[in-house]
């Protein structure tokens, strides 16, 4: 067998000691290729210091080359890949190899780490290949190059395959640990951004909602997406989905505290642009190099339509009965925490039958595409998706090809407007009052509240309750605000809603009167009777005093079963 034919094949020193003997020096070659920056030929001389010649590749002796080398070397030939040389390193790793035995027999470890197929593809392509950290059972990592050498001497033919591996497991144990720490760390953070986000939605009387969110890929650290659903108090809900830039745990905890801001922001019933001028200041005060984009939305059944402000956030789509798709363009402000910026309140229909859609940016972005091309496409998704509003978020996630190795984190939030037939219909009901006169319209909004609660069908106790509550609204309402007044009844198959609005805008305060004042007891009065209470002003100026009960008995009623709702002090 001939060594010295693939010798020169071998990686590193060997083949540059090999490319470095195919041409030797002569001194007369030295001296004629004297020019700048060569060695002059004295200076030659006292380099080598009449040492004598280092000896040719050729003349080495191989097998002890071989087998000194700390890598494994393996040479086979045939088709079945019998072996015909091993080094030592590889006998002190897999044990000795017979010779002239196939390497599925002998050599059970390159059948282990894969090699056969890989040798067969070399053997047929005649080039070489290479597989990077194959484990053995032995638990150490190697990485082979595989490389077709002649052997005409061979009785099976030329073909043969030197086998060259060098042991990396110091190398892939490391990598192995900084792997685990990345999906450490990234698991950290996917729990606290899970556990950040509403855990449960709350469930609107009104509206149904379902929401979803989808980590990105295992390379792609967490980001900061999160939305929210907040039930205001009579028959209002805001909803919400923000995107704080950024990625890993830094983002998610920003999202965390910006999301509890929403939370206490939304319960001062403020209108939307009021409670982003807030997160505005906030997110500059938690970290002036984070930014965030916000959508901040109000759903008024009485209005039907939704009053948003977007802070730099993709546009909300609305889905109308008949399958049209509108898109709510403006106004739209600079993302949060950029500061110095008035934002303002738009609104978009939200009519019975409708589906809005409020998302993050991995829902419609691209590479090497336009974000708008992106929103056209869920616009095309939504206009044909029907059902439920979870079924509706499961449609429109895999029409924008989320997937588990997706590269940017997505959250969905969908809310539909139910359009009412038949009997569920009687289970949502509206009647409203205008107060016109003066203190004669106090027994007036009585009489219309009792006939109005005995139509519905509620029992004495609720009957009584909620004469009482809406007398005690009227009269504060005559007392402190100013024209136009006027009182509303909305019953839901939960609820039943007392509202009284006017042109002041001044909030009232709960407040313990003396024993000889006389007046003073009338919100006190709604707040010991009422599940809960509250007031806000209304965008055209004024405000609204409402209270809500919780329906009793919902079978007899025939309601859903009613959750019961915080009580407000």
């Amino acid at each position: 067998m001939n060594f010295t034919r693939w010798s020169a094949r071998l990686p590193g020193t060997q083949r540059r000691a090999a490319a470095r003997t195919d041409h030797p020096m002569t001194p007369d070659r030295l001296g004629e290729s004297s020019g700048p920056g060569s060695v002059p030929a004295a200076r030659a001389e006292q380099l080598t210091g009449g040492a004598p010649d280092a000896p040719a590749v050729d003349a080495l002796p191989t097998r002890e080359v071989l087998d000194r080398i700390p890598a494994l070397v393996a040479l086979v030939h045939g088709a079945d890949h019998r072996i015909a040389y091993v080094n030592d390193a590889y006998t002190a790793a897999f044990g000795v190899r017979p010779g002239g035995t196939p390497a599925r027999e002998a050599a059970p470890e390159l059948d282990e780490l894969g090699l056969l197929p890989l040798l067969d593809q070399v053997l047929r392509s005649c080039k070489p290949r290479t597989v990077k950290s194959r484990k053995a059972h032995s638990g150490r990592s190697y990485t082979i190059t595989c490389t077709p050498v002649e052997m005409p001497a061979t009785p099976e033919g030329s073909g043969g395959v030197l086998i060259f591996a060098a042991d990396v497991t110091d190398h892939a144990e490391a990598a192995e640990r900084l792997r685990a720490s990345e999906r450490s760390q990234r698991e950290t953070a996917v729990t606290l951004q899970r556990s950040l986000l509403p855990q449960e939605l709350e469930e609107p009387d009104d509206l149904r909602v379902a929401a979803v969110y989808h980590p990105g890929g295992t390379e792609a650290a967490v980001g900061g997406d999160w939305y929210d659903v907040i039930t205001l108090g009579g028959g209002r809900t805001a909803l919400v989905i923000g995107d704080v830039m950024g990625r890993g745990v830094r983002a998610a905890a920003v999202m965390g505290q910006l999301r509890t801001a929403v939370r206490a922001y939304a319960r001062l019933d403020l209108p939307p642009h009021e409670v982003l001028q807030l997160l505005d200041g906030l997110a500059a005060e938690i970290d002036a190099n984070q930014i965030a984009t916000c959508v901040y939305a109000v759903h008024d059944p009485n209005e039907g339509k939704l009053v948003y402000a977007s802070a730099g956030h993709l546009p909300i789509l609305v889905r109308d009965e008949s399958g049209a798709v509108q898109r709510a363009d403006e106004p739209t402000g600079p993302p949060l925490g950029t500061g110095d910026w008035i934002h303002a309140s738009g609104s978009i229909p939200l009519t019975p039958g409708s589906t809005a859609v409020l998302y993050t940016d991995g829902l419609v972005e691209r590479r090497n595409e336009d974000l708008d091309e992106g929103i056209t496409a869920l616009e095309r998704a939504l206009s044909g998706a029907t059902g439920s509003p979870q079924v509706v978020c499961d449609r429109l996630v895999r029409s924008a090809g989320v997937t588990a190795d997706h590269d940017d984190d997505v959250a969905v939030l969908v809310l539909q407007h139910p359009a009412r037939t038949g009997p569920d219909s009687d289970l949502f009901r509206n009647a409203a009052l205008e107060l016109l006169g003066g203190i004669e319209a106090a027994p007036r909004a009585r009489a219309f509240a009792s006939g109005v609660l005995t139509s519905w069908r509620f029992p004495t106790e609720l009957h009584d309750v909620g004469v009482l509550a809406a007398s005690e609204l009227v009269a504060n309402s005559l007392q402190h605000g100013t024209p136009p007044m006027r009182l509303r009844l909305r019953r839901t198959d939960r609820r039943l809603i007392v509202e009284v609005t006017d042109g002041d805008d001044h909030l009232p305060l709960r407040r313990t009167a003396e024993p000889g004042d006389e007046s003073g007891r009338g919100i006190a009065i709604v707040a010991a009777i009422a599940t809960s209470w509250g007031s806000r002003r209304t965008p055209g100026g004024g405000k609204a005093v409402w209270c809500e009960f919780v329906l009793p008995n919902p079978a007899r009623l025939g309601a859903a079963t009613p959750r019961e709702a915080p009580r407000v002090p």
